[in-house]
């Protein structure tokens, strides 16, 4: 079995430990939401009974689906990963560089969520390693598709936009509009320079 098909089993087993009755699927979900927003809120050591109160059910129904707290970290994040990847095909058609930045805001978005959760997952651990496998394989087909439109600098490797772009998400910004107006600067950096056309 390759590396890439042992890591996407991983995650597909966080994703499987979803009940399949209605009720239960539900009560799962609005943990999840639920979570993802306290997370957000107040960081990885955020109150299980708020989470338990914002999702309408009680403590029981929270640990009875994620009996420690790291499996709830790793469900939100591995439902986090999921939707960035899935938001590749919203746009597959667009222009090669309008699909690949639009992609790029989503995961400063995602990063700038997930930092309380990335920093509670050991980065080695097989959910980790899963979640990175399953983002470099949505992200980086855009980035070969704008290069061999031209739009993008062939040189830059798809790790070196996630480092750039990670290390800008890293940031706390003041608002939206600061944090989108430097991802501008830096992907004005990603473009393809006059000498290399």
């Amino acid at each position: 079995m390759t590396r890439l098909m042992a890591d996407a089993d991983v995650s597909g087993e966080v994703f499987a430990r979803r009940p399949k009755r209605a009720d239960a699927r539900r009560n799962y979900d609005a943990l999840i939401a639920a979570a993802r927003e306290v997370f957000g809120e107040h960081g990885a050591g955020a109150s299980l009974e708020e989470i338990a109160r914002r999702a309408g059910v009680g403590i029981g129904t929270l640990y009875r689906n994620f009996p420690q707290r790291r499996d709830l970290f790793e469900a939100v994040y591995v439902e986090e990963v999921r939707a960035l990847s899935a938001s590749a095909a919203d746009l597959a058609d667009e222009p090669p560089w309008d699909a690949l930045v639009g992609w790029l805001h989503r995961f400063v978005a995602y990063v700038a969520t997930k930092r309380a959760l990335a920093e509670e997952l050991v980065h080695d651990s097989e959910v980790f390693r899963s979640c990175r496998t399953e983002i470099y394989a949505t992200g980086e087909p855009l980035l070969r598709r704008a290069q061999a439109a031209g739009e993008a600098r062939p040189d830059a490797g798809f790790d070196d936009v996630i480092r750039l772009i990670s290390g800008l998400a890293a940031y706390q910004f003041p608002d939206p509009a600061q944090r989108d107006r430097v991802l501008a600067i830096a992907l004005d950096g990603l473009r393809p320079p006059a000498n290399m056309s």
